[in-house]
């Protein structure tokens, strides 16, 4: 059986480049010349690397939760619910607000410019947004039983908020507020803390 030729580019750093392209452009707005240009490769090599553009694309979000975004991940095994939710919350601060990333966040700024062409990408998107929540809302309900937050706290209205605090961060981000702003931001949210 005859070997195809090697690659000759690392997947790694394209995979990098594309992360950049899509972070900036969305789903949408990243096209595939765009895409192959910053990767520094021609479509058959970014096709026999890594499928169709849709999968590339999904990829890619796998190593932005595993990346930039992984503090989400991190901060829900801090020791209180309260630090779980600063931590994040100020992760996500300062992640949005880094001027050497694209603005906003990736997974939150490409469902919104996804039109019906990409209904699959917008309902993956969707998708992993809703686990975050669900991976909030579960931290919560361990500190309910733990009497770290009150029994009375509904765990689910708390996630969503706390959700819709850092959904609402990346739109602010993506317009232009900085770090600083932003972390004003989550301490304004932090004074609603359930006592």
């Amino acid at each position: 059986m005859a070997k195809g030729r090697p690659r000759e580019f690392d997947c790694e750093q394209a995979l990098d480049k594309a992360l950049e392209v899509f972070w900036r452009y969305g789903y949408e707005g990243a096209s595939l010349p765009a895409l192959t240009e910053a990767m520094g490769i021609n479509r058959p090599s970014l096709y026999a690397a890594f499928g169709n553009k849709e999968s590339l694309f999904k990829k890619v979000l796998d190593r932005y939760a595993a990346g930039p975004a992984s503090h989400l991940k991190c901060a829900l095994s801090a020791a209180t619910a309260r630090e779980a939710v600063e931590r994040f919350l100020y992760g996500s601060a300062d992640l949005l607000g880094d001027p050497t990333h694209p603005r906003g966040c990736m997974v939150v700024q490409g469902a919104l410019s996804c039109g019906e062409g990409a209904e699959s990408i917008k309902k993956d998107l969707t998708a992993r947004r809703a686990a975050g929540e669900t991976a909030m809302r579960m931290r919560f309900e361990q500190a309910i039983v733990d009497g770290d937050l009150p029994k009375d706290t509904n765990a689910a209205d708390l996630a969503r908020y706390v959700a819709t605090v850092a959904h609402g961060m990346s739109v602010l981000a993506s317009g232009g507020a900085t770090r600083d702003e932003l972390r004003h931001v989550v301490d304004t949210a932090m004074r609603a803390w359930p006592k």
